[in-house]
């Protein structure tokens, strides 16, 4: 869709065009149910241009502000009246009353130099007390929904952009550094929801939706601005009706004929396990096209068990496609709907220690490796992350990209923003992203094995965790989500973390399962285990996206603020951690 020079003026566009059309469908709960509640481009169009209204006034163009909403409408309100108003939108996740909150948000806000939130007026009272907590009562809040915000609409004018102009700011999840800001322009925006509707065959008009927090680029991108891109319905839940009851997700598929919709691997899993036999009878999936598995990594047994399950919903396998994408690229870098996830390969695990992608031998040890498609945003290249020598096809490498949906560079971060941004290739050029995770290409298609901070060394080998830890949960039918990382001594040792599922009968024997644990990784991969924690569900922390924070739990670990069930832990790891807690 050329001709468009900011997404602002898109928007604005669609608005004109088809101003009765629903720009949002919006799922509330209600009695086990799920209640809609509808928004037409005219109604989001004329609240957005109030609400820029008001900022115009009170904030000058290019300034940074936050949006604090737990409202999917005042959300979408409130980022576009920021492209409306000219300023810079900074997404957050609303308030939830926990302390490591606090410290995140008080983090965006210092690092984006933010000079306004907007909130509504049920959560004003809430962040207006959290900015005060953390140093910052003199950010001025705007409320979305005040009572005479309408008539600002009068006093709007549309700003001054171009493709170069900062859009927002999407803050990485910060899990082992302060929150970095990713400078998406409207360039990028355009570029990218032209590299997603060529991947995924997304058409105008279309409705698309899900459940995925509208703070996190693939709510955000995915879900929200695809929809209206097109000029189509975005159909959204909140996060927490999917996780209390994963079929709403898809009966709001089945019920509104979604044709994309996307989510990380583990809601896929979640869905197997909870979605029982009677609400699979009352699904109609045959509209579904494309289902996107967007986490990391995207695992070849949930897809296959996920397209057995709902195969009688009319679910078709080939629906399934893998995506693999970043903040720092905007959203979405390679996936096809051309290219279906299933079948996939099994790798040989010991040529992935190696560095190589190659199929495993009959009997042998593999990894079932699910490609994520072609890349469609622009140039991928997988090079060595040390020699930065670029890597023949089947050699695993840092990946590296450059085209126009890659970001700016990280929000006044320059030395940051030369070192990840400005990649240069051995004898080529320069000017790529150095995305910090390891893949490979084949037959042009994208491989992603893990990340290079997550790699786990011993005795020169390169283990991934993922395949230590899909080995782990092979062990027992009580263990759900878990995770394995090194800890530093003579010599590296791992260390798993392991939950049992909800329910479990916890008068098992645990220190067998411990065993089990310690002798299943010992045959496989011939290591020795430092530590095995049998722990509560909940306690491995993830992203919004899904992705398993390693480096976190490794600090919450080493800081002894881990509460198992159940440990066994070796003595060279009891030193080192009672070195730590002296620390």
């Amino acid at each position: 869709m050329t001709g468009y020079q900011s997404f602002t003026e898109l928007i604005r566009a669609r608005a004109a065009q088809s101003p009765d059309r629903d720009a949002l469908v919006l799922l509330a709960e209600d009695g086990g149910q799920l209640l809609p509640e509808s928004v037409s481009y005219a109604e989001l169009d004329g609240a957005a241009r109030a609400v820029a209204g008001r900022l115009q006034r009170h904030v000058p163009p290019g300034e940074r502000v936050l949006i604090l909403h737990g409202s999917r409408r005042q959300f979408a309100i409130g980022f576009l009246a920021c492209l409306y108003a000219g300023v810079v939108a900074v997404p957050t996740a609303p308030p939830d009353g926990r302390g490591h909150h606090d410290g995140r948000v008080a983090g965006i806000v210092k690092d984006a130099a933010a000079s306004c939130v907007l909130t509504s007026a049920a959560e004003a009272a809430e962040v207006t007390q959290l900015l005060a907590r953390t140093g910052y009562e003199q950010v001025l809040c705007i409320l979305t929904d005040a009572p005479d915000i309408a008539q600002e609409a009068e006093r709007w004018s549309p700003p001054d952009l171009d493709g170069d102009t900062a859009a927002f700011l999407q803050y990485t999840s910060g899990s082992t550094r302060d929150p970095r800001g990713v400078v998406v322009t409207q360039g990028n925006l355009l570029a990218n929801h032209e590299a997603i509707s060529q991947a995924l065959g997304t058409r105008p008009g279309a409705r698309i939706g899900g459940w995925l927090p509208l703070h996190h680029d693939m709510g955000l991108i995915g879900q929200l601005l695809h929809a209206l891109w097109l000029g189509g319905t975005a159909v959204l839940l909140s996060p927490s009706a999917f996780v209390r009851k994963p079929v709403h997700w898809l009966q709001a598929i089945s019920r509104y004929r979604l044709t994309v919709s996307g989510a990380p691997d583990f809601a896929y899993e979640l869905c197997v396990r909870r979605v029982n036999d009677a609400q699979i009878a009352g699904l109609d999936l045959s509209c579904w096209e494309i289902a996107v598995d967007g986490g990391e990594p995207v695992r070849a047994e949930t897809l296959r068990a996920f397209a057995e399950r709902f195969a009688p919903a009319g679910l078709r396998p080939e629906a399934l496609v893998a995506c693999y994408g970043l903040a720092e690229a905007t959203l979405l870098v390679t996936g096809s709907e051309a290219e279906p996830a299933l079948p996939h390969h099994t790798m040989d695990i010991a040529a992935l220690e190696g560095g190589e992608l190659r199929e495993a031998a009959p009997y042998a040890l593999g990894r079932d490796l699910v490609h994520s498609g072609s890349a469609v945003a622009g140039e991928v290249r997988i090079v060595d992350p040390d020699t930065c020598e670029e890597l023949k096809d089947g050699r695993i490498g840092e990946i590296w990209l450059r085209g126009a949906s890659v970001a700016r560079g990280y929000w006044a971060r320059p030395a940051e923003t030369a070192a990840t941004f400005d990649g240069h290739i051995v004898g080529g050029e320069g000017g790529y992203l150095r995305t910090g995770d390891l893949g490979a290409l084949r037959e042009g298609r994208l491989h992603v094995t893990g990340r290079i901070k997550d790699m786990i060394v011993v005795a020169g080998r390169n283990l991934y965790p993922q395949d230590l830890e899909r080995t782990v949960q092979q062990v027992s039918a009580l263990f759900g989500s878990g995770t394995a990382f090194a800890v530093p001594g003579e010599r590296e040792r791992i260390v798993v973390v392991q939950e049992l599922r909800a329910r479990s009968r916890y008068d098992i024997d645990l220190d067998e399962l411990s065993t089990v644990v310690q002798k299943r990784l010992s045959e496989e991969y011939e290591v020795s285990t430092g530590g095995v924690l049998l722990v509560r569900p909940g306690t491995v922390r993830r992203t919004s996206s899904g992705k398993v924070q390693r480096a976190a739990m490794r600090q919450l670990f080493l800081r002894g603020e881990l509460k198992p069930l159940h440990q066994r832990i070796d003595p060279e790891v009891e030193r080192l951690l009672a070195t730590w807690s002296r620390r």
